[in-house]
């Protein structure tokens, strides 16, 4: 019966958001409006002659893991508004979050990756293994917030507000933390490759 099984989607993911969608164009596939696309098929051969076109490198993404479908700004805010504050395992990669009030929001396993949220209000935010490389976090109010085994690699959090934030076990490697207030900051097992705390205020 293994004939009636639809075809596995073959999802890519791109080392920038224009890549992505022009790779899309070229394949005929579906781009997600960030970093990634899914092609009805895989031809690998198709998708190096277009990598090698636009002169981008690209990866599989686990097939086996669910595609999310992304949430719109104006939904988070609806809802928020409402007083919902449970968007766990939200897909808001490259989502434009900045100066916005975010207090208490549960944003465990979301998706953040190049999202902007500069100068957003994300005390007490639980950020439990959220996924936020490369975000722009700069001027945020991260306090009280939960980032235990969050992924922040690549991050701007320049100028944030980190006070009392639980840090535990997150990846901080290559992160910009000029300016930043670590003061009771919990920092334990964290990766701070290529991150220098030169510039951040810290006890």
């Amino acid at each position: 019966m293994n004939w009636l099984q639809p075809k596995p989607e073959t999802v890519l993911l791109c080392d920038s958001i224009a890549a992505a969608s022009e790779m899309a164009f070229m394949l005929n596939g579906e781009w997600d409006g960030c970093n990634s696309l899914v092609l009805p098929k895989c031809d690998k051969v198709a998708i190096q002659a277009a990598a090698s076109l636009l002169e981008t490198s690209w990866c599989y993404q686990n097939t086996c893991e669910p595609v999310l479908i992304r949430l719109e700004v104006d939904e988070l805010l609806s809802r928020y508004t409402g007083g919902d504050r449970f968007f766990i395992n939200a897909n808001l990669r490259c989502a434009q979050l900045s100066e916005l009030c975010l207090e208490n929001i549960d944003l465990s396993y979301a998706k953040l990756n190049l999202a902007n949220l500069s100068g957003t209000n994300l005390s007490k935010a639980n950020l439990i293994a959220a996924q936020m490389q490369s975000a722009n976090l700069s001027g945020s109010n991260l306090s009280k917030s939960q980032l235990v085994r969050a992924n922040l690699s690549g991050a701007n959090l320049s100028d944030a507000n980190l006070r009392g934030a639980d840090l535990s076990y997150a990846d901080l490697s290559n992160v910009c933390f000029t300016g930043a207030d670590l003061r009771g900051a919990n920092l334990a097992r964290t990766d701070l490759r290529k991150t220098s705390l030169d510039g951040a205020i810290v006890e």
